[in-house]
Parts: C-alpha cells; structure tokens; sequence
C-alpha cells in the first residue's frame, strides 16, 4: 500500500500536475494540504475519474485539507476536537481524518506561527496541543495509524539547510520541537528515516532566491505513525522531482510504502 502526503500550495493551481503524479506514482492514498479551495470547488470529479474519493475540509481560504483515496473511505472525521480558532474565530479546516483499507489516517496542515511572540505563534502551539489529544485514541489502537501532513516544524537542526539562518525564527524553536516529542510520548515516530537515498532529504524550498536548486530547504513535511503502522513501512522518499519544472508546489511529496 503506498501512502503519501503533500502541500500542493493550492489543487487548482496544481491539478495537472496532482493527476499526473497519482497516474505515474500508482499512490493509493494521498493526504494533501493548503488546498486554497471551498469545499464546493475542490475538484473531486477529476479524481474520482481516476477511481479516488476525497475527504475534504475546506474554506476557501489559504489553508484547507483532504485525504484522497482508492482503497476506500471510512470514518471520516473534520477537525479537531476542541480545536482552538485563531484570535477567537472559527478553526480554520486544518484537519481531516479518514479510514482507508486497514489504515486509519489524519492529514494536517499545523498553523505557520508567523514569528515567536505572535499571537499566531501560541495558536499553533495550542494547535498542536489539540492535535495531541485528538490523536491519542488512535495511535493506541491496534491497527495502523499515522498524522501526516505540513508539520511546519523542523524536528532537528539536520532538518534545514543552515540552523543559523533560522536562529530566533519559527519552524526551528524549542516549544514547537517539543510539541512533537509530545507526539512522539505517545507512541508515534517519524517514520521516514534519515538518511534516505540522498543527503538532506529536504521536503519544502522557499521560491524566493534559487532556494531549490541550491538546496536550501526544510523538512518540514512529516508522516508520524504508530507501532503497527511504523513495523509495516518498507520504504520511504521524498519525491524531489515533482518539486521540479515550471508551475510546482514549494514542497514535494512524501511517500511511504507499507505492507498491510
């Protein structure tokens, strides 16, 4: 079974590329963020020519979240439980669960903080915190289970290109890293290991200054699983190429092989 995760940096803008890549790929079930579409526009029937159904929470607005699937949709839940709003309004759609075959996943799109000190930076942390409760029920159960999607967190200093470039900045500091051993506590890992089949596989390269093909990037896209989940994993990359060539996203996709 072949999972992946990716911020497409808006389904509209990347459709073309989105349908070539699940056609070339042979991905079962894919987890996409920042769909910058309403629900209503999201384009589920290209995807269902393609024989996947979506799961989708969306505005409309700059972020939004779907798992697209072939091997079936299931207990599909739409946010997080007790999911804070930002400044007091609505939660923004940052969240979508779903049962696909044996695998019960969440893809999520982890709020950007802005700068430390912001008001945006203590709503991701407590983003986050909801987003450790929410998932505790499911990393306990027996079957596979995984939180995939834009972390907007670097776990290590090995996961950007320079630490001293991002000293003092978000994505890098000690309260967000530690948010993710709070994931961790409760019994997922990161399942894409390091080193992959290159060095620095970095998942996300800012448009701004040649980032990419200088290689200055981020890991920033993460899949997190539990132990039923993790055993199954045979192989795990990043997908560099799609990153490539005239109309990407900023970020690359993130797949994982399992067998279940």
């Amino acid at each position: 079974m072949r999972i992946a995760t990716w911020n497409v940096n808006s389904v509209t803008a990347r459709l073309p590329r989105l349908l070539a890549w699940l056609e070339k790929s042979g991905t079962d079930v894919l987890c996409l963020q920042e769909l910058k579409c309403s629900a209503e526009s999201f384009p589920a029937e290209p995807l269902r020519e393609l024989g996947y159904e979506a799961a989708v929470n969306a505005d409309g607005r700059w972020n939004g979240v779907a798992v697209v699937s072939r091997v079936g949709l299931d207990e599909v839940v739409t946010g997080l439980p007790g999911q804070p709003g930002y400044l007091g309004e609505a939660p923004e759609p940052r969240a979508v669960a779903a049962t696909c075959g044996p695998v019960r996943l969440w893809s999520v799109y982890v709020p950007n903080g802005r700068e430390v000190g912001h008001d945006h930076y203590a709503y991701k942390l407590e983003w986050l915190e909801a987003l450790r409760a929410a998932a505790a029920d499911d990393t306990a159960a027996a079957r596979p289970f995984a939180v995939l999607g834009d972390y907007n967190i670097a776990p290590t200093d090995e996961d950007v290109f320079d630490p001293a470039a991002f000293a003092g900045l978000t994505h890098v500091t000690a309260p967000e890293r530690e948010a993710l051993a709070g994931l961790r506590a409760l019994g997922l890992s990161d399942v894409v290991p390091r080193p992959l089949k290159y060095d620095r596989p970095y998942t996300y390269w800012d448009y701004r200054e040649l980032r990419f093909p200088h290689n200055k990037g981020m890991r920033i896209d993460l899949v997190y699983g539990n132990e039923p989940f993790a055993t199954a994993v045979e192989d795990a990359y990043v997908d560099r190429e799609e990153r490539k060539g005239k109309g990407a996203s900023d970020h690359a996709p993130v797949v994982v092989d399992l067998e279940v």
